[in-house]
């Protein structure tokens, strides 16, 4: 008869974090299943190993609610070349080429809104042991932003195969039969299980184990085996009420199953007050239902007996279409029904053998209808019509399905005083390759509830591995390997800290002592670390300080062994994205590790690089967690130490908006003081000393020009009486009068007097006319020089601002940070990281020329004595051009006076501006 057979993942096309293949080998209402990369090519595959050669019967596929593939392929095979390649399809034929159909095609899920989840079920009939799905293109909709497709699960049935000519198969059954005396075609056999080969039972559907509480569906198929017994022997009754029992106890797994992923998503939002009570409302439920079982002897003492609470795990949701409660799309009846009925279990006492007659009920048994405890307690708990929603385990178990040290589906069947009980059914489908690669006898130890036969077990294990010879076969070697890191990564786990502690010590012991000794290669060495280390990285989220600086510590040195670091397979791990959900401990944990082993690393061939530790320490600034966001700047300022020009890319500008954010004041400070430069604090310091320094000398030169301007108002009283009675006379006789007369008279000899004049140099000129000056201006002027780029006249000392602001061409200059100068943008980066240039100086407390790249005096006059005077700049090509004018004045008393001593420059505000000259000192000019 056709059952569910077991896979393996081989290999997959890839997968998004956290989304591997390895998950559809689990069946349980809270997986997650596969999930394609982002924005992937396609078309994607995954190939399953089945655990043996079989004759595939039927295919069933859970799809995603909006992750849809268009299509997929179905391709079957007899084996793998030796080294396989995923995209490598030689050896593999299409089912569609001997079948009905090439494709199954998946609805694009519009109509449901993207809430409902597909089940596909195809019938085959092919043989072979590696079966490949492909699948295409994604349907388009609002939620798959990144273009992927998904699977939840799939499921194969069949049996195994005749490893003769599969032609006689059918052939040979039939002659059995005839030998035994059983006729399959007889009619009053039809429609029964016993009567038709490929009868496939309800409870190896998708739907059962995807909706079911595992315990729960145990107990079911084990109740369906005694209930198909019971029907061989004609035990009709029995078999009846077998078959309520079972429709009861599937309406229960529902229930759990439901239960289980409510309490998982309150743990994953840290409302642990609400896990806990689910799971106090499982337990009473689950108690409730396996006393009802035990009471009425539907099932053996220990099948129902409850392991104490397991650990809680946190599950990840990401992006609002995951919060949404799938469904699976087609009306059927693996969906929950409304209420669950207290009909009784049964109602006639099973016979204490199974061989004998049925027993009628004694009086003292009561059915469980009339139990009111049990009535009322099914009809008052609410239910929740929407199937259940598909919620993902943690990464690190992605191969197994995760357990408690005392997870058990069924309690042990005895065991003598002093010794650890023996392994149970699941435990032995479980551990049955470490069982027999080691033995029964330590593997129970390992699986023992008690936590000191655990820690002996790991402990027997380190010593028996260290006295193994060193001329074992490698095959053997290696098997033995493989059946301890089994043990290993479930000891990991373990809550209790010799065990625990025992684990590490066995896993140091084989990487460091075990494998060198053997001289195994290292993918043995790879093999270890991948299977122990993600669960390694979740024990430094646990709630036990001590626990997590065990775990933390422990990845430091393991990442230290000579057999790891070369492979450089740790830190990977350490620069995985911080989930947005995940436990306070944890990521600060993973940010303590990645800045202790970059240290110890550094980032030259380790498996860190400048990219990926970047862009996990920036992501990390945004973290809800102050000490991860203080460990990420802390990061980003050592690798600044060792890379810094590179650094800066991976960073918003050193500008006043991003400075509004602490944490990246806080990172270019750190820079700031790593380069040697001023911080924003010490210039605003330097700033407020200058401002002071500044108004002391403006107030002592107040005090001066107070003496200078009595002294000019009265030789301007003496000017005024001299001419105006010659102006006034002129006025008289001026025919068209007004506007004449309105001049005010001050302005005369200043305007008369600023005639000839450089305002900019000061030289005084006859040839300085209109057109003089602007010569004067293009060609001779000291003070001015014309833009390379534009060719604008402009001043020298505002020659960097026009380049990054006026300039035709100033998109192409930017700003050196470190001496404020502009220069091509292509050049910058080599500029900044050559280090050459000159620092320059906080405004205030001195100028900065362009031309020289010198830092001088501040002050407008300072500039005059630096472009004009002989020990100035030497990079003032004009000088040669005015040797045979007039010297400038000397530095301090500015440019040409008035016999008042009025600076020219000062009065200059009515004086036409040159052609081309730039305005970008600030001064208007405007024509008298």
């Amino acid at each position: 008869m056709p059952h569910k057979i077991g896979f393996v993942v081989v290999s997959s096309s890839g997968h998004e974090d956290g989304f591997s293949a390895r998950e559809l080998m689990i069946h349980a209402p809270t997986v997650s299943g596969w999930r394609s990369p982002r924005f992937c090519q396609f078309p994607q595959e995954i190939v399953l190993q089945m655990v043996e050669r079989c004759r595939i019967r039927k295919l069933q596929l859970l799809a995603h609610q909006y992750m849809i593939p268009s299509k997929v392929e179905f391709y079957i095979s007899e084996s793998l070349p030796e080294y396989f390649v995923p995209y490598q399809a030689e050896r593999f034929r299409r089912l569609g080429r001997v079948l009905s159909f090439s494709y199954v095609s998946l609805c694009d899920n519009e109509k449901t809104g993207c809430r409902a989840r597909e089940l596909k079920s195809v019938y085959v009939d092919a043989v072979g042991q590696f079966l490949k799905l492909t699948f295409h293109e994604n349907h388009l909709n609002k939620y798959n932003i990144y273009n992927q497709v998904a699977l939840v699960a799939v499921n194969i049935i069949g049996d195994p195969a005749d490893f003769g000519d599969e032609s006689n198969i059918t052939s040979r059954e039939k002659l059995i039969d005839h030998y035994l005396g059983h006729n399959t075609e007889d009619p009053a056999l039809e429609g029964t299980c016993t009567g038709k080969s490929d009868y496939i039972s309800p409870l190896d559907d998708l739907a059962f184990d995807m909706y079911q509480d595992p315990e729960v569906a145990q107990i079911i198929r084990k109740l369906d085996e005694r209930k198909r017994e019971a029907v061989q022997k004609e035990r009709y009754d029995y078999a009846k009420k077998l078959k309520q029992a079972i429709a009861d106890l599937q309406k229960v797994g529902e229930r759990l199953g439901r239960y289980e992923v409510e309490k998982r998503c309150a743990v994953e939002k840290e409302d642990y007050d609400r896990a806990k009570e689910k799971q106090q409302q499982m337990e009473r439920f689950r108690s409730q239902v396996y006393e009802q079982l035990r009471l009425h002897s539907l099932v053996d003492a220990e099948l129902v007996r409850r392991p104490p609470d397991l650990p809680l795990q946190p599950l990840a949701h990401s992006g609002s279409p995951r919060h949404q409660q799938p469904a699976l799309s087609r009306p059927r009846e693996d969906r929950a029904p409304e209420s669950l009925r207290a009909e009784p279990f049964l109602q006639e006492k099973p016979p204490a053998h199974p061989l004998g007659p049925p027993q009628p009920a004694t009086a003292d048994q009561a059915p469980p209808a009339a139990d009111p405890h049990f009535r009322t307690h099914l009809q008052a708990v609410p239910y929740d019509e929407r199937p259940l929603p598909a919620t993902r385990k943690q990464p690190a178990a992605a191969l197994e399905p995760e357990k408690s040290d005392w997870d058990s589906s069924e309690a042990p069947r005895g065991a003598a005083t002093g010794e650890p009980e023996p392994l149970t059914e699941k435990a032995l489908r479980e551990a049955s390759a470490a069982v027999d690669v080691l033995g029964e006898a330590l593997v129970a130890g390992a699986y023992s509830k008690t936590w000191s036969y655990r820690e002996d077990a790991l402990l027997a294990l380190c010593k028996q591995l260290m006295q193994m010879p060193a001329g074992a076969p490698k095959e053997e070697l290696k098997n033995v390997l493989r059946a301890s890191i089994f043990l290993v990564r479930r000891a990991v786990r373990d809550l209790v800290t010799p065990v625990f502690q025992a684990s590490l010590k066995l896993l140091k012991m084989i990487i460091t002592q075990y494998i060198p000794k053997h001289k195994l290669s290292k993918l043995e060495t790879a093999h270890c670390v991948e299977r122990t280390v993600p669960v390694l990285l979740t024990r430094t989220g646990d709630s036990s300080a001590r626990l997590r600086v065990i775990a933390s510590n422990f990845i430091q040195e393991m990442a230290l062994f000579k057999e790891v670091r070369s492979l450089q397979i740790i830190p990977p791990y350490l620069v995985q994205p911080l989930k947005a959900n995940s436990s306070a401990h944890l990521a600060m944990s993973q940010m303590d590790l990645l800045a202790r082993l970059l240290r110890d690393l550094g980032t030259g061939n380790t498996g860190f690089t400048v990219d990926n530790v970047m862009k996990f320490s920036v992501s990390a600034l945004e973290h809800r967690v102050y000490e991860v966001r203080e460990t990420a700047v802390r990061i980003i300022l050592d690798m600044y130490k060792q890379h810094r020009a590179f650094i800066l890319e991976y960073l918003p500008p050193d500008d006043n908006t991003t400075r509004k954010n602490v944490l990246y004041k806080t990172i270019f400070d750190g820079f700031a003081k790593i380069d040697g430069r001023p911080t924003d604090a010490d210039t605003k310091a330097q700033k407020k000393a200058a401002t002071e320094e500044a108004e002391k000398r403006k107030k002592e030169e107040i005090k001066a020009l107070q003496g200078q301007l009595a002294a000019l108002s009265e030789i301007q009283a003496g000017v005024q009486e001299a001419t105006a009675g010659p102006a006034l006379e002129a006025d008289s006789q001026d025919t068209e009068g007004g506007k004449a007369a309105a001049r005010p008279a001050p302005e005369v000899p200043a305007a008369h007097y600023l005639d000839n004049l450089c305002i900019f140099c000061g030289e005084r000129s006859e040839s300085f006319t209109e057109e003089g000056l602007d010569l004067h201006y293009w060609k001779q002027c000291l003070m001015l020089t014309r833009c390379t780029c534009c060719r604008q006249v402009v001043e020298i000392s505002s020659l960097t601002e026009h380049l990054l602001t006026e300039c035709d061409k100033k998109d192409g200059f930017g700003k050196c940070y470190r001496c404020n100068e502009a220069v091509l943008k292509e050049e910058l980066p080599r500029h900044i990281k050559a280090k050459d240039c000159n620092p320059a100086k906080p405004e205030k407390l001195a100028n900065r020329c362009p031309l020289c790249h010198e830092n001088f005096s501040p002050g407008e006059e300072a500039w005059k004595a630096h472009l004009m005077g002989p020990a100035g700049c030497t990079m003032n090509l004009r000088k040669t051009h005015v040797l045979h004018k007039a010297p400038a004045p000397p530095p301090g008393k500015g440019p040409a006076t008035t016999k008042s001593g009025t600076s020219a420059s000062k009065v200059g505000s009515k004086i036409p501006t040159p052609k081309g000259l730039s305005k970008s000192s600030g001064r208007t000019y405007t024509k008298r």
